[in-house]
């Protein structure tokens, strides 16, 4: 068996448009859930050469550094790995796949082969494999803030192992154990970071505070949680658990099992829970998003890829927002609202629970289209506060949503 040292990380079509809109704008394996990102997991436990083979219009962005001839461990980007999943795809021979007893999820090939073990039947091929999958794979956006309490710990277990803690601050209080299960500390306060004057329940999980992250005074905090690098917890924050707050991110306010990716605002009061936040977003003082209806009826949950709403088995399900979206002071969101990509809310009243990419408005008032000019302008002011731009190749991503939106405009 030859080292592996060519790692792909694929997206189907299927996959891609069931993970809408958060795969507007990047490849599955780059979606946050737990501590980092589905590809550093992966890199982290199987270390090699990592690339992307997505869809046509992010390729260019995230290109496949493979040539022909090579043989490549392919990967699919939605798969969560664990030790078990990296011994079995490391024990894969050329011409060999993995299945979860349903569709492949892993093999090794040549360039040439994909298209043979993609989109394959697991019983087409002789030599797949069926595992057991214990997190398994995202295939709907549901399944990050579900996933990611487990992924949490994981990571955490990972990435704790064998370093040494920042002490944490006498004006803290801590409730629960000291040491987790595994014998780690179950707070862990990476270099720079600052928590004074917070409540740190760890009954249930521990809690990760990245580099130069804070946690500011009278803050709440029941893990698990990871609060990344340069993010903060402001003032009075009430923090569940199952929560991820990216890097570069503010959270204020009451949120509950929520993945935000990174580089987004939820500063102030209001309520979010089971929810998914890209990146680039911001959401106003005082707005809150319901995650239960009030019949207590499963949630219907808007799915790009039927161009339906489809019945899922949930009871809980907040706000789903794509990248670079906006909501002012005191909006409203119905349970289970899907957000698209460059969207500008306001206004008073709830929305539609599905709001197209590139749409501007409030309920009372209508919605129109956000033009590619006008949100690249909004974009770069925003990204330049970071020190980052989009370029040419991030206009090309927006022109292709842009265009694919404009089916669902009106119609939703």
């Amino acid at each position: 068996m030859s080292e592996i040292t060519k790692v792909v990380l694929y997206d189907t079509q299927e996959s891609h448009e069931n993970l809408l809109p958060l795969a507007y704008t990047r490849p599955v394996a780059d979606f946050r859930v737990g501590i980092v990102t589905i590809k550093e997991k992966w890199e982290a436990l199987l270390p090699a050469t990592y690339s992307y083979k997505t869809v046509a219009y992010l390729q260019e962005k995230y290109p496949m550094t493979v040539n022909d001839g090579e043989e490549i461990l392919f990967i699919s980007g939605d798969l969560l790995p664990d030790r078990n999943i990296v011994d079995a795809v490391k024990g894969l021979n050329k011409g060999e796949a993995l299945d979860d007893g349903s569709k492949v999820v892993a093999f090794r090939c040549l360039l040439s082969d994909f298209d043979k073990f993609a989109d394959a039947d697991p019983e087409s091929l002789p030599s797949s494999t069926t595992v057991n999958l214990e997190l398994g794979r995202l295939e709907y956006v549901y399944d990050i803030f579900q996933k990611n309490g487990e992924a949490l710990k994981n990571d955490y277990s990972r990435i704790v192992a064998g370093r040494i803690s920042q002490e944490l601050s006498d004006s803290c209080t801590v409730i629960g154990p000291a040491l987790t299960p595994c014998g780690l500390p179950t707070v862990f306060i990476e270099e720079g970071a600052q928590v004074e004057g917070a409540i740190l329940n760890v009954k249930n999980g521990p809690i990760y505070i990245g580099k130069d992250a804070e946690v500011m005074e009278g803050s709440m905090l029941r893990g698990p949680i990871a609060l990344c690098r340069k993010s903060k917890f402001k003032m009075g924050s009430k923090i569940y658990g199952n929560t991820t707050i990216g890097p570069f991110s503010k959270v204020g306010g009451e949120i509950d099992n929520v993945v935000i990716f990174g580089y987004s605002n939820k500063a102030h009061d209001g309520y979010l829970g089971n929810a998914v936040i890209g990146e680039w977003c911001n959401i106003g003082a005082g707005t809150n998003a319901s995650n239960l209806k009030n019949d207590y009826a499963k949630i219907r949950l808007w799915n790009y890829r039927t161009h339906t709403f489809m019945r899922t088995d949930l009871q809980f399900c907040g706000l789903i927002m794509g990248d670079h979206s906006k909501a002012g002071i005191n909006c409203m969101f119905n349970t289970a609202t899907v957000v698209g990509v460059g969207v500008n809310l306001h206004g008073a009243g709830f929305p539609r629970v599905f709001i197209p990419s590139f749409s501007e408005g409030s309920p009372e008032g209508g919605f129109g289209n956000v033009s590619i000019d006008k949100f690249m302008t909004t974009a770069r002011r925003v990204m330049s506060r970071r020190g980052l731009d989009l370029d040419d190749k991030d206009r090309s991503i927006c022109e292709h949503i842009y265009d694919y939106a404009s089916k669902f405009k009106g119609k939703a």
